[in-house]
């Protein structure tokens, strides 16, 4: 499958830059994925489409500050260091720019001396990994000194750090939001719950894969960076049940769905209470062993979440989606509009 397949016009002014004031406030295209038909609606029109017994499956992991700049040791020059993946004992896999001036052996200070790490080894695609030293609790030193690490496609500073978090986020270690959630309150949940949909999560750290675009001609040959997740017992018996008695599970976000379809693909179409290392690559052609319909924001042309998506409703019905959506000026990606695939 050539990559070009899933490219598609995308106008620059569509780019959200900004969330909006209300997170419900969102537009919502509804793609039925069997007959390809398109409703455009509200955001708040998402609980319409919900039954009693569905499960909407979150992912609560939380977004670190996990951008930080620093000034390399004995030059002064200006650093930017991205966390990607803890490794342990205050190692990290991480992103710097530019990357040039950080070798192995290289320190880099951060906040007055608050904060340093030494470059121990460079990794492929511009990685390094570094060893932090400091004093007192490293994730409050962060909280301090880190920002946002917004897309780069995202120009405009974010004033309210906690726009980027979901208001359900709880388990840190994302170096990226799971967009899909940004849409909810927590009041417009519990109205979902109230109807009788059964709320549960899962946890995926969203990691490089989600700053590397494909850059293999053919969707097969792209190799996807592996990403932790976990599932709890409750989580698992909640969607088995589901799947048990024919009802749908709903994944909000793909992070959501590639945690369910990693698992459930493993166990027979069943989950299990486990935790772990995913670097699953879903593309057309994949057979969903869990979920039945996905939330989701508008991506990236001929990004692995556009193949993705695609995977489950089909490609051209995608792709006219994403022509419509781009006719009615939907707002794309982590800022934008949503998308429910039922």
């Amino acid at each position: 499958m050539d990559v070009q397949q899933f490219d598609f016009e995308l106008p620059e002014h569509l780019i959200a830059q900004h969330p909006l004031a209300d997170r419900t406030a969102s537009r919502l295209l509804v793609l039925h994925k069997e007959t390809g038909n398109i409703l455009h609606q509200r955001f708040t029109n998402l609980i319409d489409h919900l039954v009693p017994g569905d499960v909407l499956v979150l992912n609560d992991s939380r977004v670190l500050p996990a951008r930080l700049i620093g000034e390399k040791e004995g030059t002064g020059a200006k650093i930017e260091v991205l966390l990607l993946k803890s490794l342990g004992e205050d190692r990290w896999e991480t992103l710097v720019k530019p990357g040039k001036r950080v070798k192995p052996g290289t320190v880099v200070v951060f906040g007055d001396g608050l904060l340093r790490c030494i470059c121990e080894e460079s990794t492929d695609m511009g990685g390094r990994i570094v060893r932090f030293s400091y004093e007192g609790i490293f994730y409050e030193i962060l909280e301090r000194l880190g920002t946002m690490p917004l897309p780069p496609y995202i120009h405009e500073q974010l004033e309210d750090q906690e726009r980027y978090q979901t208001v359900y986020a709880r388990e840190r270690g994302s170096a990226a939001a799971p967009t899909a959630g940004l849409h909810f309150t927590k009041e417009y949940l519990e109205r979902i719950a109230a109807k009788g949909v059964h709320i549960t999560t899962i946890t995926l750290h969203v990691g490089l894969g989600t700053f590397r675009p494909v850059s293999a001609d053919r969707v097969e040959e792209h190799v996807m960076h592996a990403e932790y997740y976990e599932i709890s017992q409750e989580t698992a018996d909640v969607v088995n049940a589901a799947k048990e008695e024919g009802r749908r599970v709903i994944a909000v976000g793909t992070t959501s769905c590639r945690t369910l379809e990693t698992v459930g693909s493993a166990h027979g179409g069943r989950l299990a209470a486990t935790s772990g290392w995913t670097d699953i690559f879903i593309y057309p052609g994949y057979s969903f062993s869990i979920i039945d319909g996905m939330l989701t924001n508008f991506h990236l042309p001929k990004s692995t979440l556009v193949m993705l998506v695609s995977a489950l409703a089909g490609k051209e019905n995608i792709l006219n989606a994403y022509k419509s959506a781009v006719e009615q000026e939907y707002r794309f990606f982590s800022f934008g509009d949503a998308m429910l695939i039922i």
